[in-house]
């Protein structure tokens, strides 16, 4: 992913944030083959987490290919951004996103492992499942996992990349951030939240 420095995000917790915030990933092997999974952070162990179905070919990949890095794909807000919103003119349409791309090595999990890593996704997700087990049984879950292969994979290179039309002028940030907010649309309205959550291109003083 090309990432100019002024889009770079440096922060490393801004960037964990990130990933735990939009965790449902794309992931792609060297092969180009992908699957889109939903993905823990392990922030001790500075991995990521998940599980495929069995029946999905794309593990044995991972399993097999033990040197090669695999690229995960992490996307967040995202939205167009019209040049009528610039207080500068001449302007054009642009797209404003943040993405997050992760570089590493693949490893197949064991049965053990595997069980906790559900553990950890319904304790993120649901955690009333793990309290009240009659959804999710013990003894369900237990052979759900014979359906299911484990794998982390290792955070070797991570490129993370927000481009929220901080590098422009403070009236047109400003004028941005007025038609996000007054727009209806859903992406529009997590573009402006994420903008706001790391304090970028809202046109406001540092």
């Amino acid at each position: 992913m090309h990432v100019p420095e002024k889009w770079r995000l440096n922060d490393e917790t801004d960037v964990f944030d990130f990933i735990d915030n939009y965790a449902f990933a794309t992931l792609v092997s060297p092969s180009l083959q992908s699957s889109h999974l939903p993905l823990m952070l392990d922030r001790v162990n500075r991995c990521l987490i998940g599980h495929f179905a069995r029946n999905n070919p794309h593990w044995r990949e991972l399993a097999e290919n033990t040197t090669q890095q695999h690229l995960v794909i992490f996307n967040g807000p995202h939205g167009y951004i019209s040049p009528t919103w610039y207080a500068n003119k001449p302007a054009v349409p642009t797209w404003n996103y943040a993405a997050v791309h992760v570089k590493g090595i693949a490893e197949i999990l064991s049965g053990e492992e595997t069980m906790q890593a559900l553990d950890s996704l319904m304790q993120k997700y649901e955690p009333a499942l793990l309290v009240k087990r009659d959804v999710v049984s013990a003894d369900y879950q237990e052979k759900l996992s014979k359906g299911i292969v484990g794998f982390k994979i290792s955070l070797d290179v991570i490129d993370a990349k927000a481009k929220l039309g901080q590098h422009r002028s403070t009236a047109d940030q400003q004028g941005v951030t007025l038609a996000l907010g007054n727009s209806a649309a859903s992406d529009h309205q997590a573009l402006l939240l994420f903008m706001q959550q790391l304090n970028l291109g809202l046109g406001e003083p540092e």
